[in-house]
């Protein structure tokens, strides 16, 4: 009899982190984000207050939440890239940023086709949000951090439609060095008009394909888009190290 007493709340209060997890996975609740109040959770999960909190325990324990004095709880940057040895080599090493880039086309391109066939009405509507923001933005004094940061959100809200936790989990993992890539870019490009009148042409086909659920022409746009970006990139730096060698030609070295 003792036993059963017991284990009732242990089996509730799993299913109360389960279910809390499985937001979290999902992306309902996302990193860094607060969690609602105790009594809106236990609204919104129909579990009673005791039951909620030794959930909320259990995820502590698992340092899938973490609580702040006078704060309350938070959901943990767990997919985070380690900021340490990892991320000075990256920085240290520029070239690093074209395999990043090729990363970020195999991740996109099939997020991307992924999206086109699953992606929800509510999916979309998020999509053009941070299309429309990322529009809005262009031609404005917007400065290259938050070009860079919309740049991404729209990527990334395509990456959510796709529905694949294990996919979005591994691209929000990279999120550090993916907004490195992103900065690069619109550091480099956007002040090339050229370059940044066709960045804005693909960003329309890629929206236009997903939101048309076109799932190869999606994929094809993703890939296209990364990959010009990559070249455009590379064009950039060999044309820096021309003119740095015919510099040094022209003023001797003595």
């Amino acid at each position: 009899m003792y036993a059963e007493t017991e284990e009732k709340p242990r089996q509730v209060a799993d299913e109360v982190a389960e279910r809390i997890e499985r937001l979290i996975l999902d992306g309902v609740l996302k990193a860094g984000q607060a969690l609602p109040s105790e009594r809106r959770l236990t609204e919104k999960l129909g579990v009673s207050r005791t039951a909620l909190r030794e959930g909320l325990k259990l995820l502590r324990a698992r340092e899938i939440i973490h609580t702040a004095q006078g704060k309350g709880s938070y959901v943990a940057h767990i997919s985070k890239v380690d900021a340490g040895p990892l991320m000075h080599l990256f920085n240290s090493q520029p070239r690093t940023l074209y395999d990043l880039l090729e990363v970020r086309s195999l991740l996109e391109a099939e997020s991307a086709r992924l999206a086109a066939i699953r992606g929800t009405e509510a999916d979309f509507i998020m999509i053009r949000r941070r299309y429309d923001e990322m529009v809005s933005a262009q031609g404005t004094a917007t400065d290259t951090a938050t070009h860079a940061h919309l740049d991404h959100a729209f990527h990334l809200a395509i990456c959510e439609a796709s529905h694949n936790p294990v996919l979005v989990h591994t691209l929000q993992s990279l999120t550090d060095l993916l907004l490195g890539s992103v900065f690069a870019c619109v550091n480099n490009l956007y002040h090339r008009e050229p370059e940044k009148r066709q960045i804005d042409r693909q960003h329309t086909r890629l929206f236009n394909a997903v939101i048309g659920r076109q799932p190869e022409q999606a994929r094809k746009a993703a890939a296209d888009h990364v990959d010009s970006v990559r070249q455009s990139l590379s064009d950039i730096e060999q044309e820096e190290q021309r003119l740095v060698r015919a510099t040094l030609r022209l003023e001797g070295w003595t």
